[in-house]
């Protein structure tokens, strides 16, 4: 598992574990499937923003692989 700073370790299709804008005061964690990678930089010190296949949009904190 590596967290998700990094552009590159993310490819659609990746199961991974996000945080919602609003749970990031309780740093709640919601797993999904990345459909599309929202962030342009090749990394992001609070982790990569990403909408899931659910449609839910939030910053990657784990890659499940």
């Amino acid at each position: 598992m590596t967290d998700g700073t990094k552009r590159a370790d993310i490819i659609a299709g990746l199961k991974v574990s996000i945080v919602l804008k609003q749970d990031q005061r309780t740093g709640k964690l919601t797993k999904g499937i990345v459909r599309d990678i929202l962030t342009k930089s090749t990394t992001h010190t609070h982790g990569i923003k990403v909408r899931l296949e659910n449609g839910l949009v939030g910053r990657v904190k784990i890659i499940h692989g």
